[in-house]
């Protein structure tokens, strides 16, 4: 598995024996004597070979990930979501009043919507995203989490329901352009570029949703942005109009989150 470039290749080698297996990881390491043949052996070397070779993700050969308390489908069509994406859902449970209208823009997959009325089942939770294809993803796991979010296909606040918001949260592309050639291989190959990358400052995005969340009246605004991008991120949301911005740090003490508040 260290031919896949991955940074931790005993982990992923032990997910896709489990996943061969049909097993989970507490089961493999309970009966890691057991002999693995017949068609888990063809299913562990397929995937290992998709691994290394085509360097594809692990989420994607699992077909799940883990994000908050949920388990969420992935595949190709959706950006696999990270662990700092979830400070966005922990900042919003904590701030948001009862039954406050949450709308998350570019949810892919889904994760942050669908935690968020997970964890807070007051809030009325309304998702858009440009792609068709991820919103096919985000449906059927509010289906199968049996989890009621509203989704919808508009370009940012663009063709989303009709407001008041009392809320916007959103993980948008903010990877610079330039980025993609020290990016990793499975990352830059595998996972779709419209949800990763927005122009040369990676910011384009940014421009346009803080903005549009202001003249929407929305008067609370979280969105995720990259390393180094705080300050500019400030400037946007000042600019836009909200004179409170406050930056918030992930769990390995990265500037993450930016709350715009009016």
């Amino acid at each position: 598995m260290r031919g896949s470039g991955s940074a931790t290749p005993e982990l992923d080698a032990e997910l896709l024996l489990a996943h061969a297996l049909g097993w989970d990881r507490t089961r493999l390491f309970l009966e890691r004597d057991t002999p693995v043949e017949g068609a888990a052996i063809r299913v562990f070397r397929d995937l290992v070979r998709r691994r290394t070779v085509l360097r594809e993700p692990v989420a994607y050969l699992l077909g799940t990930r883990g994000f908050r308390h949920l388990d969420l489908a992935v595949d190709p069509r959706v950006l696999i979501p990270r662990p700092e994406t979830e400070l966005l859902v922990e900042l919003a449970v904590a701030a948001l009043p009862s039954g406050a209208r949450v709308l998350d823009v570019g949810t892919g997959s889904g994760a942050i919507a669908l935690a968020l009325k997970d964890e807070r089942p007051d809030l009325e939770v309304h998702a858009v995203d440009a792609s068709a294809a991820a919103l096919e993803v985000a449906r059927a796991n509010a289906r199968r989490l049996r989890l009621d979010v509203a989704f919808a296909a508009a370009d940012l606040l663009d063709g989303a329901p009709d407001g008041p918001w009392d809320a916007v949260v959103s993980n948008p592309p903010y990877v610079p352009d330039g980025d993609r050639a020290t990016m990793m291989h499975d990352v830059v190959q595998h996972e779709p570029g419209d949800a990763l990358f927005a122009g040369p400052d990676g910011l384009d995005v940014l421009r346009r949703l803080l903005p549009a969340c202001a003249a929407a009246a929305v008067p609370w605004v979280a969105v995720e942005h990259g390393i180094g991008q705080r300050g500019a991120v400030v400037g946007l949301a000042r600019g836009a109009g909200y004179p409170h911005a406050d930056v918030h740090d992930d769990l390995a003490g990265i500037d993450r989150v930016v709350v715009a508040r009016r």
